[in-house]
């Protein structure tokens, strides 16, 4: 079973919201470190130009989106699982994950990314990594829609009191003695704000929210830290491996489309980078691409359907 290798680096959120689930299910993973900011050729190598970060490697697979990540650790390993309640709780679970992972993540960035926030978030770094950092995440935000600090922080605010409220049927947002992956989902936006001390005195008002932070931090405080690669180890990895076959070649609703057809998957939210390759299926929650790549070699690249648009490849287009 090839090791599942996760591109991520230190305060990303989303590559929190991962580590912690990988700590709750003790899986063995490898650590690859990618810059915070454009250019990342090495990632572009594996990725076709997905620049979100994390995303896992599994050989010559290459996964993209936390949403489309818990599922491949969870297959991986089922026990513990992130859906531990009832029959009916995942649908749930998956709901109010996408609300975290979405609403719930854009107006912690609206009320982390005040001056205190930034302050904070780069203090001891070298002159300029501020800026540099700040102009990236604007051509990468370019064309979606923005937040003022303001009115991020009315929006953080009420939504905490919900998260707090919620508490209510115990120690995890769904109840129950264990953490779902409605937990994980709604803890990594509020770890990061909770790393900034000059913002993190928003949570004294929710006391039982801050008791599930304290809880969902502890899952990974006795698991096993991972073994560290380097990018161009990673890169052998994938070009020394075979993706797995596709299983079947599903095309859910792109009538306009055929399997083998050359295509662009883009983000619909942010980050529009687009990643060109040859369909392999359309299944209702994964997309699948297969590229090559003149270091990587030949890998699939998967992404789920939710948050994703695919299109004719203009360079197909253009060919006819």
């Amino acid at each position: 079973m090839q090791d599942l290798i996760l591109h991520h680096y230190a305060t990303s959120p989303f590559s929190e919201k991962i580590r912690l689930i990988l700590a709750h299910k003790r899986l063995p993973w490898q650590s690859v470190i990618v810059p915070a900011i454009m250019p990342k050729p090495d990632v572009v190598a594996l990725t076709g130009g997905y620049r979100r970060t994390p995303f896992l490697q599994v050989g010559a697979d290459i996964y993209c989106d936390t949403a489309l990540i818990v599922d491949v650790l969870e297959a991986r390993q089922p026990t513990p699982s992130l859906f531990p309640g009832p029959a009916g709780s995942e649908g749930l679970a998956r709901v109010v994950a996408d609300w975290a992972d979405r609403s719930l993540f854009w107006s912690t960035i609206g009320y982390a990314f005040q001056p205190a926030g930034v302050a904070a978030l780069f203090e001891g770094q070298p002159p300029g990594v501020a800026q540099a950092f700040a102009e990236d995440r604007a051509k990468m935000r370019s064309g979606a829609p923005r937040t003022p600090t303001a009115v991020a922080t009315v929006q953080f605010r009420a939504a905490l009191g919900w998260l707090n409220e919620q508490l209510r049927v115990g120690d995890f947002l769904l109840g129950g003695d264990a953490p779902s992956l409605a937990d994980f989902s709604a803890y990594h936006p509020l770890w990061f704000v909770n790393r900034l001390k000059p913002l993190a005195g928003i949570f004294d008002t929710t006391p039982r929210l801050q008791a599930w932070l304290a809880r969902m931090a502890a899952i990974g405080l006795d698991a096993q830290g991972p073994v560290h690669r380097s990018a161009a180890e990673a890169i052998e990895v994938a070009a020394s491996s075979a993706p797995e076959p596709v299983a079947a070649a599903e095309l859910v609703d792109l009538p306009k489309l055929r399997i083998g057809e050359r295509v662009t998957v883009t983000a619909t939210d942010y980050a529009f980078d687009a990643v060109e390759g040859e369909l392999l299926q359309a299944r209702v929650d994964r997309l699948t691409v297969r590229r090559t790549d003149p270091r990587a070699g030949t890998v699939h690249v998967h992404f789920p359907r939710i948050g994703y648009e695919v299109k004719p490849a203009a360079s197909a287009a253009g060919a006819q």
